[in-house]
């Protein structure tokens, strides 16, 4: 699933479109006082309630209506797409958790002259309800809501469509997705629960960012773009530019030290004099350590968040690379050591600086 980031502290949790960086989510759950709008005030708390207190109320409440819901899924007939028992054993539930109540359902709703069969309405927030047998990103023949296009198609397309409306929610019991209004209808933009995995697993970490996520307060505003993730999306791209700002800086030390070290290195001694002659330009030669310091930013990002090993590996396997061969490894050394004179095997004898003794 290209451009899907799943993020490792949160196992059921995916993005796609980057509306919340990992570091953000984190941020969010851990309640981190510089990230607005996570007292209990805000979530319409009573008294000196915390929101720990309330995430573990409904998650005790949901771990028995999950149990139940999943009991009488069982039963269903095969092809019966299961709306009926995914409403009323399990969704209602969950949303009235969420602080939604009971949630009503709605009748569907014209757009020049276009119908959008959204099965509820909350405020401006559309929440578009399927069963557990209905696909997402599917289209279901004679399922109502996601006949003529995918249910998480449907609702993007209103949101897209609709004047004032900027977040949904679809779900269909076992996977539930936060939608935004996005200009690009063939890139999307959502994130993704599986509570499917969330709840046989008993992740209940990750449940803590559902409820912080998904409750109603979070889009509850008088203009939708005051609404709380509105300010967290816009607070998230502002970090995202802080970042990118910081990054652009450490690229250009990238540069300078890359470039700086491979000229001082003595077996270089071709680069120089192609740099002195002309041959190699100045411009292309930055050109060639800009391209080498993406390519580590690239291989970085990558091994970070967990794609360069074969899922299937040996977790011993998985292991002694980490701990061994990883260039996280190698950036750990980094930060705590200095190079030393060496210029590696290979290099003239006596073409290496002497060693500086530091004062003690």
């Amino acid at each position: 699933m290209t451009g899907r980031t799943v993020y490792d502290d949160y196992a059921t949790i995916d993005t796609e479109g980057g509306l919340f960086p990992p570091n953000f989510l984190g941020r969010i759950a851990s309640g981190d006082g510089g990230v607005d709008g996570l007292s209990p005030e805000d979530y319409h708390l009573a008294g000196n309630e915390r929101i720990s207190e309330a995430v573990n109320r409904a998650w005790n409440r949901l771990v028995g209506a999950w149990t139940a819901f999943r009991s009488a899924a069982a039963k269903l007939a095969p092809g019966e797409p299961g709306t009926g028992i995914t409403r009323e054993r399990w969704l209602y539930v969950l949303f009235q958790e969420l602080g939604y109540g009971r949630l009503a359902t709605s009748a569907a709703i014209q757009i020049d002259g276009k119908s959008y069969p959204i099965t509820h309405v909350w405020q401006s927030v559309p929440i578009h309800l399927v069963g557990l047998k209905v696909e997402l990103d599917r289209r279901t023949t004679g399922v109502a809501g996601a006949a003529k296009s995918s249910p998480h198609g449907l609702a993007q397309e209103f949101l897209h469509r609709r004047e004032g409306n900027l977040w949904g929610i679809v779900t269909n019991g076992l996977r539930l997705r936060i939608l935004r209004d996005n200009a690009s209808l063939t890139r999307q933009a959502y994130i993704e629960f599986d509570l499917e995995a969330m709840m046989d697993g008993e992740a209940y970490s990750d449940f803590v960012l559902v409820w912080l996520l998904c409750h109603e307060s979070r889009v509850e505003a008088e203009k939708p773009a005051e609404c709380w993730l509105e300010r967290w999306a816009q607070a998230a791209r502002d970090q995202g530019t802080r970042a990118l700002e910081r990054l652009r800086g450490g690229v250009e030390a990238a540069i300078q030290a890359l470039g700086s070290g491979f000229l001082a290195h003595p077996r270089n001694s071709a680069l120089r004099e192609a740099l002195a002659s002309g041959s190699l330009g100045r411009q292309d030669y930055c050109r060639e350590l800009l391209r080498l310091v993406y390519r580590f930013l690239f291989l970085f990002v990558a091994e970070d968040r967990g794609l360069l090993l074969d899922p299937d590996a040996k977790p011993d396997a998985k292991a002694r690379y980490l701990e061994h061969y990883s260039t996280s490894r190698l950036r750990r050394l980094a930060a705590r050591r200095r190079g030393g004179p060496h210029p590696g095997p290979g290099a003239p004898r006596g073409s290496h600086p002497r060693p500086t003794r530091r004062r003690r």
